[in-house]
């Protein structure tokens, strides 16, 4: 069974950074594609960010773009997401996401990751 665990979330002020570590226990993390996603209160969740499985291939929402930086080490089964110049509206639970079905590219649509971490606060305050 794959597992997901999110690190790095907390409080920070407006403009300052914060980066987001998902460590995964599959054996084969580098066939996987992985993606970030937030939910804030009363909001549905959605995709901030995503890789394919080589890294050679990025997504980023409109409101991120510029700001996140999505990365991913496959010696060490780890996503990152770099984020900086930190807005209140990025306050949310931010959900790690890993789709192991070996597909190519970026998927940004959250029927195609099949495994989440149980997501880490990440508060920006004004």
């Amino acid at each position: 069974q794959v597992q997901l665990v999110e690190s790095g979330g907390g409080l920070v002020q407006a403009g300052g950074s914060l980066r987001l570590s998902c460590a995964v226990s599959g054996r084969t993390f580098s066939t996987y594609r992985m993606a970030w996603f937030r939910q804030a209160p009363g909001k549905e969740r959605e995709i901030v960010a995503g890789i394919s499985w080589s890294g050679g291939s990025t997504y980023y929402a409109d409101s991120v773009k510029g700001r996140f930086t999505i990365s991913r080490d496959n010696g060490g089964k780890t996503a990152y997401l770099q984020m900086s110049s930190l807005k209140s509206e990025d306050t949310a639970v931010y959900y790690c996401a890993g789709d192991a079905r070996r597909a190519l590219g970026v998927a940004t649509n959250r029927e195609a990751y099949d495994f989440w971490g149980q997501g880490t606060q990440v508060t920006v305050s004004s």
